[in-house]
């Protein structure tokens, strides 16, 4: 901050002393400007001749006149003044029309004050002055000092483990690192404190969520409930409760949930616009379900097909076997881009994935070119991968693939 306010000064100081000098150091008659400062000089020099030979002699009375006239009617036209100009004869030089050296002087000093203030407003009113902020301009931190960060506070909650908001502060550090499993932890701690915000537990409803593979059933869903009844326009909360809804299906009521959430930002702005097309959407879906159609719209931006069970398989799965379909990045990323949540009894099942199925603060099935899709029967209930789960994979798979066949033919060892 302070090299920036030292650079500027220097700067205003500079264009100040480049605007003042000239004015400073001009002839009186330097108001008048330009091409007329020559002429000016000009009618000078000729006035003083006309002068010197009259005194000499040389220049009768009225030809002295008639010259000093015709010297007054072109100082006129080349001064533009208001009222009338009275030059008499044996007049001094001096007293041509121009800027006095008083009015100069109040010039340069109007300049050294004006200046400064209208750089001031201007930067005000156009600039960002909280990023003179200390606190408002700290650069990105690093993974490795956040983990540096990270450290040092868990020594601290070690000393002082009754600190609530250095374990709040740690859950959240966590997920920042993506550490969910360590951050659901941090949040155990203070559990009746997460209790009594409905933010709080909608943020320790996602970090479950993120740690068991993305799905907001069970406990999530829960906490989702709950942070609802304190607050039923709580934003995170709605916009989880909403993802909730649309894992399970019911368009409505996700839509509902949505429009709630849409009813709090800002009319026209890029996330209304977003959530506004997300809301049409899981209402066509509504729509298609209550007339009987389970396949929504394909399109460019999606991905579909049908999902259906080896027949060497269906002895190991059971109707009521809770089956995801999601779609992830191919460079290794475990957080689905997409995701579904239906049962065994299902199949075979018609799935179509969108950015509507997008995981709360997860990139966008939209996003990429190919993506890998997979299909699994969790044995455990959560869509982490289990020991025993049934699978079937399909990779590179191009957005608007929309007539893939997905077996599950594979058991996770």
């Amino acid at each position: 901050m302070t090299a920036f306010i030292v650079s500027a000064i220097i700067l205003l100081l500079v264009v100040v002393a480049i605007l003042v000098r000239p004015i400073w150091r001009s002839h009186p008659a330097a108001s008048v400007g330009g091409a007329g400062e020559a002429n000016l000089a000009i009618l000078r020099d000729q006035l003083a001749e006309l002068e010197r030979e009259r005194q000499e002699g040389t220049l009768d009375a009225q030809s002295f006149a008639e010259s000093y006239k015709e010297l007054q009617r072109r100082l006129l036209d080349e001064v533009d003044v208001t009222g009338s100009v009275t030059v008499s004869p044996g007049a001094s030089t001096s007293d041509l029309p121009g800027a006095s050296p008083s009015s100069s002087r109040r010039t340069v000093f109007a300049l050294l004050l004006l200046l400064p203030l209208l750089a001031l407003l201007g930067y005000a009113l156009l600039g960002n002055p909280r990023a003179l902020d200390p606190l408002q301009r700290q650069a990105r931190l690093s993974p490795s000092q956040i983990e540096t960060m990270v450290a040092g506070l868990e020594d601290k909650l070690r000393q002082n483990p009754d600190d609530s908001q250095g374990w709040l502060m740690l859950a959240r550090s966590y997920k920042v690192l993506e550490k969910f499993p360590e951050a659901v932890k941090a949040y155990d701690q203070v559990s009746e404190l997460v209790n009594q915000d409905p933010n709080l537990l909608a943020d320790y409803a996602e970090t479950i969520s993120q740690a068991q593979g993305g799905s907001l059933q069970g406990k999530p869903g829960e906490l989702i409930d709950r942070a609802l009844k304190l607050d039923p326009n709580a934003p995170q909360a709605l916009l989880l409760a909403g993802a909730a809804a649309r894992e399970r299906r019911q368009f409505a009521v996700a839509a509902d949930h949505w429009s709630r959430l849409l009813a709090q930002l800002e009319p026209g702005s890029a996330e209304a616009e977003t959530l506004s097309a997300v809301v049409a959407q899981v209402r066509q879906l509504a729509a298609q379900a209550s007339a009987g159609r389970s396949m929504p719209l394909a399109g460019p931006r999606t991905i579909g097909g049908e999902v259906s069970l080896s027949g060497k398989l269906a002895g190991q799965a059971r109707p009521s076997d809770i089956l995801y379909v999601f779609a992830r990045a191919e460079d290794g990323q475990r957080m689905p881009l997409a995701a579904l949540r239906a049962s065994v009894g299902d199949l075979p099942l018609r799935f179509l994935l969108d950015d509507s199925m997008a995981l709360p603060g997860g990139r966008k099935l939209s996003e990429f070119r190919a993506v890998q899709v997979e299909a699994r029967i969790a044995k455990s209930g959560t869509a982490k991968s289990s020991s025993g789960d049934l699978f079937g994979r399909l990779a590179g798979v191009k957005l608007g693939s929309n007539q893939l066949r997905l077996v599950i033919d594979q058991v996770e060892p």
